[in-house]
């Protein structure tokens, strides 16, 4: 089971900043996160990175019960 911890947009869309999710890969716990949370989360996911323990990786990334998986939706904003 892996921590899914979820931030801005993709925490709004799924109405939640954290779910413990089963699954043995990366896009089989996003795979899941989609089901529980909908259309509006997996168009969210499209456009986010995926971090497991600080670290960017594929979704074919293993992941095991102590791991955080992050949903991170790109950052915009800032000064002129």
């Amino acid at each position: 089971m892996a921590h899914l911890r979820l931030f801005a947009s993709a925490r709004e869309a799924a109405g939640t900043s954290q779910e413990v999710i089963e699954g043995s890969t990366v896009e089989e716990v996003l795979s899941i996160a989609v089901s529980r949370f909908g259309p509006q989360f997996e168009s969210v996911l499209g456009t986010c990175r995926v971090w497991v323990n600080g670290e960017s990786v594929e979704l074919q990334h293993p992941v095991g019960a102590s791991d955080e998986v992050a949903v991170l939706p790109p950052v915009s904003g800032g000064c002129q």
